[in-house]
């Protein structure tokens, strides 16, 4: 038999407790100095959400916000555990395999040991939430996206089988409109240098204008492009009094060549005129016009707009009448030359919104279309309300009498939407 050598077999083991302790500390450090240049394998990493390269940005530009790994977190959660834990004091000497008594561990050596950073547990693998606070903690590295806005219907949709709506180039037709549109537009103040007219001898002559319009029974776009003709050409060219008529008569005629399919003739509107001008002075003003404005006709009108605006409005017949009311009343009023054409047509159908339904009412969709917002509208819509208030009482009542008859509905009848004087005074 081989007898077993008890000191061979003692030298196996330490010889007493502070040795263990002090290889265990070793182990320790040797694994945390492990740890620290690799991560653990097994521990699942935390997938941070996709952010917007505007929120990567701000917070590269701020120091302040850094996000807060899982790791680092877990490393504090530990830290915070092994300080509040209080060491366990030794009541009694330990024993080694002989009976002989060890030295015990004082409490000095149990905080250091505690004041080692532990690593994560290989075992745990999920998030930490032992309160609230450690929750959001976690949490804060992530960020929500943002919440996109509700799209903006398309309002040709409806028109896609209509090759007169020309669904695919409205679009770049309506942008190309508003490129224009300053190009078109005059001086609101060009009546000073004309010497021998005003103000309201060209209001006496659109109303005019806007009365042989409707007799002649043509279509709106002759009207709108009637008047831009007639400010262009007296913006450029100064006029005297008997010769005004005139330049409103060839206006007509020349809008009438551009717009309309059957085109009166030359003797029609000299029977107008009561045989007040010939077929010559006719035709050397055409000449002089046209020579003056360089043959430039294809010009953007309120027309173009107001009809987009009520189409985006889902305007029905009688909004319809009203905004065009509104809008010929503002062609005659030498004032509203300052707004351009668009914003004179998103006015119109705003304050005719108003005034049928008796409250404010610009929703979004009308805001996309027509670029404009219901602050941006209220001076000019403010005007658009006086000039229907004293519509009747005026000496100009031809509009007032146009929209008063069977054919138009009795729209000039409603009442004004006074309540927009009072928000904007």
């Amino acid at each position: 038999m081989v007898k077993s050598d008890n000191n061979n077999s003692n030298s196996i083991m330490p010889r007493n407790f502070k040795d263990a302790v002090q290889n265990r500390r070793v182990l320790s450090v040797i694994n945390q100095n492990l740890l620290q240049d690799k991560q653990y394998p097994h521990v699942i990493q935390k997938r941070v959400l996709s952010e917007k390269p505007e929120i990567r940005e701000k917070k590269q530009a701020d120091p302040s916000h850094r996000p807060i790994t899982r790791r680092f977190a877990a490393q504090v959660i530990s830290k915070q555990q092994s300080c509040t834990q209080e060491p366990k004091k030794s009541s009694s000497p330990v024993s080694n395999s002989n009976g002989s008594e060890n030295t015990v561990i004082t409490e000095d050596e149990l905080k250091s040991l505690a004041a080692q950073p532990a690593p994560m547990s290989l075992e745990q693998s999920g998030p930490i939430y032992s309160d609230p606070y450690q929750m959001v903690f976690l949490n804060e590295e992530v960020e929500m996206e943002d919440i996109s806005e509700v799209p903006i219907l398309d309002i040709d949709s409806c028109d896609v089988n209509n090759p007169l709506a020309a669904v695919e180039y409205i679009k770049d037709l309506h942008s190309y409109y508003r490129r224009v549109e300053s190009i078109s537009r005059v001086s609101p103040d060009y009546m000073a240098q004309q010497f021998d007219i005003n103000e309201k001898m060209r209001a006496i002559l659109i109303e005019w204008l806007i009365e042989v319009h409707d007799k002649f029974d043509l279509v709106q776009e002759t009207l709108f492009l009637t008047i831009n003709l007639i400010d262009r050409f007296l913006a450029k060219q100064t006029v005297v009094r008997k010769k005004l008529q005139l330049v409103g008569m060839v206006a007509l005629l020349l809008a009438c060549k551009y717009e309309e399919v059957s085109v009166p003739v030359v003797g029609d509107f000299i029977l107008l005129s009561d045989n007040a001008y010939s077929r010559k002075e006719v035709l050397e003003m055409e000449r002089l016009m046209l020579n003056t404005l360089q043959f430039n006709m294809s010009v953007p009108t309120a027309y173009v707009f107001i009809r987009r605006f009520l189409k985006a409005a889902e305007a029905d017949k009688k909004l319809e009448l009203l905004a065009f009311f509104l809008i010929e009343l503002s062609l005659m009023e030498y004032e509203m030359l300052k707004f351009p054409p668009s914003m004179q047509a998103a006015a119109a159908v705003y304050t005719a919104q108003c005034t049928v339904n008796g409250f404010k009412q610009w929703n979004r969709k009308c805001e996309w279309h027509s670029t404009y917002s219901e602050d941006q509208l209220l001076e000019c819509s403010s005007m658009m309300v006086r000039l229907h208030q004293k519509t009747a009482t005026t000496k100009l009542k031809g509009v007032h009498r146009k929209y008063c008859s069977s054919k138009y509905a009795y729209t000039a009848q409603c009442e004004p939407a006074h309540f927009l004087l009072e928000d904007h005074a």
